[in-house]
């Protein structure tokens, strides 16, 4: 099968917008942050003019963290070592998980979800991978909330967490697209 997407190939590319990046963050990662982060200010302008409140979660966190979606995406990146890859399929498990239980997106549960999301990615796809305590001094969070999001996480995807090739490529042509209509 003939690889087209762009996102994709840049995963494995130390790729970087500018830079800025010091880390080589590779360009796929930085375009879906640059989508979580777009998302997550489409979802709480819209909560806030429906005047809706987003159900709270063990994800959720009492206060927005400071740091950017884009910051924290990084971070987990080189802490982890976990294959780039991993934050694709991190994105189609929070797809997942937001289509079987609701809710959104938002600067509350973001980081939360990234940093669950991305270690069960990494668990079920790299060969090496870190302890939950140790996810959880990346992500901020204490080794007793780690365990108690994986387990969440896992019950809502019912523990479904292989993604076919041809989802794994759709998402990258998904980001491509979206990437290609900022650029207009």
């Amino acid at each position: 099968m003939a690889i087209r997407s762009e996102a994709y190939k840049s995963l494995e590319l130390g790729a970087s917008k500018d830079h800025a990046h010091a880390l080589g963050t590779p360009l796929a990662l930085l375009n879906l942050s640059s989508n979580w982060e777009r998302s997550i200010l489409k979802n709480e302008k819209l909560l806030v003019t429906t005047r809706n409140s987003d159900p709270v979660t063990i994800f959720h966190g009492s206060k927005a963290p400071k740091m950017s979606i884009t910051q924290y995406m990084e971070r987990i990146l080189k802490y982890s070592r976990c294959s780039p890859s991993c934050f694709v399929i991190a994105q189609i498990y929070i797809d997942r998980f937001f289509q079987k239980r609701g809710g959104s997106l938002t600067s509350f549960n973001a980081h939360r979800l990234l940093i669950t999301s991305v270690m069960l990615a990494t668990k079920f796809l790299d060969d090496k991978y870190y302890s939950n305590a140790y996810y959880a001094k990346i992500g901020g969070v204490s080794t007793e909330e780690m365990n108690r999001m994986e387990i969440e996480f896992l019950f809502n995807l019912e523990f479904r967490l292989f993604v076919t090739t041809e989802l794994f490529m759709k998402y990258c042509e998904k980001l491509d697209k979206t990437v290609e209509l900022l650029k207009k």
